[in-house]
């Protein structure tokens, strides 16, 4: 029986073992240039004994920010600060992939540089509020992607994918998940376009089609991953045909070979959608489930039966830098501090004690 302790190929590398850090928003990149720090390479490295290490959402484009102090990987300053992080969890035997993440209409222009404004498929702002450097403030009214500008921002996800391998990250994985950027347009109520974009399940899948198989092209399928959250809300997200939605879009996405596909429940009742899913997608799969507290030991048997070939735990590795070996043992785990999880310094980021 195949367990979660037992290695993996993942598309030509090989896993020390079956369970991910799945990517968790840390607000660590200070200063102008959004570039991890020395601690976010000590943070990344005690993780290390993860089978794979998702990373925290990275902006592909300026624009694409959404919250303070996220890093990016568009610049050459960014590249090498996160070579320092890759290095130093493979210095650890670890496996570690970016998360392209454009945060789309969620955000504001008092993150962004100079008069950048905050962009979606549809010109439709999302109720709620984004944490500023003032404090919270309400989303505004994102400015509609141009048929150019949407080409232009599948281009920007590949030259991230590529600074990506410069800056000696083993793949990426295009977040399509949680309301961001490549979420709205799937998702028919950010998404009104009426154009080859928007419209139709086959229109509305496009774009996250078009981002995989750029990315993809540029760096190789072997290194590319899709994260997707079938029914989430989260930031004021609204779908319709869900399930036709999910099902196009994998079967769009699997001729293409990429590495692996990252559905992320957002609750148990989804999971009939999760094994369509599993059935449909030929490569690796990878699973954050619905659970009614932190994903925990009993998530491990989502290996053993078969419904996943990778479990993905969140908050669990906030607080225990050697998670794995915790769940070999059903703890003991350390409690994560909630206050500090999206800004701070050491505290509640790198000092969890390891067992």
């Amino acid at each position: 029986m195949t367990t979660a302790f037992d290695p993996i190929d993942l598309a030509g590398a090989r896993l020390s073992n079956r369970i991910a850090m799945a990517p968790m928003t840390r607000s660590r990149a200070h200063g102008k240039d959004r570039t991890p720090t020395a601690l976010v390479a000590e943070y990344y490295a005690q993780r290390a004994s993860a089978g794979l290490i998702i990373t925290e959402g990275v902006q592909p484009s300026a624009v694409g920010q959404g919250y303070p102090n996220t890093p990016g990987l568009h610049s050459a300053a960014q590249i090498a600060a996160w070579r320092e992080v890759t290095d130093a969890v493979h210095a650890r035997g670890g496996t570690i992939f970016a998360q392209l993440m454009h945060a789309g209409r969620i955000g504001h222009p008092d993150l962004l540089d100079g008069d950048l404004h905050p962009v979606g498929p549809s010109a439709v702002a999302a109720a709620g509020q984004v944490f500023t450097f003032e404090g919270p403030k309400d989303f505004v009214t994102p400015r509609e992607l141009s048929t150019d500008d949407v080409r232009a921002t599948v281009a920007d996800f590949a030259a991230a994918a590529r600074n990506a391998v410069d800056a000696g990250f083993d793949g990426v994985e295009i977040h399509g998940a949680n309301g961001y950027l490549v979420h709205q347009f799937l998702a028919a109520g950010s998404n009104r376009r009426t154009d080859e974009w928007g419209g139709s399940v086959e229109n509305r899948i496009r774009f996250a089609v078009e981002v995989v198989r750029a990315v993809a092209a540029e760096i190789g399928p072997e290194r590319t991953g899709l994260r997707v959250s079938p029914g989430n809300t989260y930031n004021d997200i609204a779908e319709t045909e869900t399930e036709e939605t999910y099902t196009a879009l994998v079967d769009a996405i699997d001729p293409l070979g990429i590495a692996y596909l990252h559905v992320h429940e957002p609750a148990p009742g989804i999971r009939e959608l999760t094994l369509a899913l599993r059935k449909r997608f030929s490569g690796a799969f990878v699973l954050n489930p619905a659970t009614q507290d932190a994903t925990s030991v009993e998530s491990l048997a989502l290996v053993e039966d078969g419904i996943a070939d990778i479990v993905a735990y969140g908050r669990l590795f906030i607080a225990n830098p050697d998670l794995p070996a915790r769940l070999r043992n059903d703890g003991p785990y350390n409690a994560p501090d909630h206050s500090s999880f999206y800004s701070g310094d050491h505290r509640g980021y790198t000092d969890y004690p390891a067992l």
